[in-house]
């Protein structure tokens, strides 16, 4: 064994627990991992902090760098822990596409993290939940338009960098005032987007996987509805929203083959002129080359699919003052291939209307049963028509018995109806006489008056 191999072997494991590592973007692709490694050690690396923020360094000691070391690297103040995440000639390319000047003022790296250096950068991370949920408080009160995303530690746990989302200029000179008193370190606040918010928190899309802008995304794209237009989607934004609120970054992916394939294809905002009218565009089968149009502007009614090759064929006479007859159109009607056949038939609408002729096969099934248990002279068929019979008499009596009973109930209640009414013609009766018996009173006082004054 070399000397190299031998300092390799005494080299000690550090067993890391950090949930960056865990959460983080994946490393970059060495697509020269076999081809020979040069012996010179790799003047600059490439240094993963948390989650999207990496940096180029530069090895000013010659140390032997892999990936997967951590090493203590220079910051302004102190110093910070990172994990290297690319060595190698590699490194170079990777500036090129940050667009990172090779000769321009690297930071350095001081020396692989110690034991006692990887017990304070864990320690400095198990404070980062604690500080954003205090700093949200404190945002809270002093009325900021500002929402906090993530904090990150330095490894020597004198800085943090806040990062933030925020629609609109927010003057936050109070805040940093307010943060460095109570958490005794240094402030950096840093604006970052939906987007990268989304990126260093993570989660689970729609699609059941990790959220792609923090697993392997490291520069975002602009999204347009344009994309959606392409691929026939329908335009709801409920649907076309990822986690951030945004439009959804998979919406790229394919745009470029679903551009090529509809190259040669006529534009849909010109209506085909038949014999039975004008045809309307309504919708494209992109990978299919089949065209949908309806006689119906808004879409109403059946649709006629067309290949594309025909309908540049009706154009092409359209413009020169042809109309089409109808059956040339309806003989490039093409089926569609069922792709999908419902066995079970858990989606067919009518499928619990079928009751009654479900219920006649299994009277048929019992029926087959009770005579074939009979011509084999077993008393189960017997049992079981007589036990059939049995029922039906038990349900004619329940029935008929019903039936008395809702008579009787009639009966009662028409009686207690009449005799309710009688009552009420009596009271009403003598409240009449007695009404004209005060009157006949009344009269008969008045008389006696008139006379008494004569």
């Amino acid at each position: 064994m070399t000397e190299e191999n031998k300092q390799e072997n005494k080299r000690p494991v550090i067993r890391i627990s950090d949930h960056r590592i865990i959460t983080g973007k994946l490393h970059v692709f060495d697509w020269l991992s076999d081809v020979p490694e040069s012996k010179v050690c790799p003047d600059v690396v490439e240094v993963r902090f948390k989650n999207t923020r990496k940096g180029f360094f530069f090895n000013h000691a010659k140390l032997n760098l892999k990936v997967g070391d951590v090493v203590a690297v220079e910051a302004n103040p102190g110093h910070d822990i990172g994990i290297i995440s690319l060595t190698g000639d590699l490194v170079f390319e990777q500036m090129k596409k940050m667009k990172v000047d090779r000769h321009s003022d690297l930071k350095k790296i001081y020396r692989q993290a110690k034991p006692h250096d990887i017990e304070k950068w864990q320690s400095a991370i198990a404070l980062e939940h604690e500080t954003m949920i205090k700093s949200r408080e404190i945002t809270n009160e002093l009325g900021l338009e500002m929402k906090i995303g993530d904090v990150e530690y330095q490894g020597d746990k004198t800085k943090a960098i806040f990062y933030y989302i925020a629609d609109e200029r927010v003057d936050f000179r109070q805040l940093i005032k307010i943060l460095a008193e109570t958490f005794r370190i240094r402030i950096e606040m840093r604006q970052i987007g939906a987007r990268q918010e989304a990126g260093r928190i993570g989660g689970i899309g729609p699609c059941g996987r990790k959220l792609c802008c923090s697993g392997w995304i490291t520069n975002f794209v602009s999204v347009t509805t344009a994309a959606a237009r392409y691929q026939e989607i329908s335009l709801n934004p409920q649907k076309l929203a990822g986690q951030c609120g945004k439009l959804k970054c998979c919406l790229n992916y394919e745009v470029d083959c679903y551009i090529d394939a509809q190259k040669d294809f006529p534009s849909t905002a010109i209506p085909l002129n038949t014999s039975d009218g004008l045809l309307y565009h309504q919708k494209t089968d992109i990978f299919k080359r089949i065209m949908l149009y309806s006689f119906d502007r808004e879409g109403n009614g059946a649709f006629v699919q067309i290949s594309v090759d025909k309908v540049k064929e009706i154009i092409r006479l359209n413009a020169k003052g042809k109309i089409v007859d109808k059956d040339q159109v309806v003989q490039q009607i093409t089926k569609q291939e069922a792709t999908y056949s419902d066995v079970v038939g858990q989606d067919s609408l009518n499928r619990f209307d079928n009751k009654e002729e479900k219920n006649n096969s299994r009277r048929h099934k019992r029926s087959v049963r009770s005579k074939r248990n009979i011509k084999q002279g077993t008393q189960v068929g017997v049992s079981n028509q007589g036990d059939h019979k049995s029922e039906k008499r038990n349900t004619d009596k329940r029935r008929l018995d019903d039936n008395k009973g809702s008579d009787r109930r009639r009966n009662s209640d028409n009686r207690r109806n009449f005799s309710e009414n009688k009552h009420l013609r009596k009271s009403s009766d003598r409240r009449n006489d007695s009404k004209q018996g005060v009157n006949r009173n009344t009269e008969v006082i008045k008389k006696r008056e008139n006379n008494n004054k004569e």
